[in-house]
């Protein structure tokens, strides 16, 4: 079984910042590629950044220049720093995973975390 645990969500004020942490722990026997993802309230989930194993990023354009993503391969961990936050950022925020179980199925499952609220006030 894997678990992805969020911590840092808050509340914060237009133009603060926040920092994101994403845990993976579990029957883990190799990880791809780490995420983060937003839903805000009626709509969808949406892809915010990405990281995979070798670094390689990706982010949301609307977030771009303002949130970084970083990763600890050995820790398992994924981190999103958010800077110049804004009302429209408010969602609960996901930590996604690309896992392999076990290396006798070699193909990776994708696993959420159960979400953190991030607030940014107006």
């Amino acid at each position: 079984q894997v678990q992805l645990v969020e911590s840092g969500g808050g509340l914060v004020q237009a133009g603060g910042s926040l920092r994101l942490s994403c845990a993976a722990s579990g029957r883990i026997f190799s990880i791809n590629a780490m995420g983060w993802y937003r839903q805000a309230r009626g709509k969808q989930r949406e892809l915010v950044a990405s990281i995979t194993r070798d670094g390689s990023t990706n982010y949301a354009d609307s977030v771009k220049g303002r949130f970084t993503i970083s990763g600890d391969n050995a820790k398992k961990m994924v981190y999103l720093q958010m800077n110049s936050l804004k009302p429209e950022d408010t969602a609960v925020y996901y930590c996604n995973a690309g896992v392999m179980v076990t290396y006798s199925n070699p193909s990776y499952l994708g696993y959420w975390g159960r979400g953190t609220q991030v607030t940014v006030s107006s």
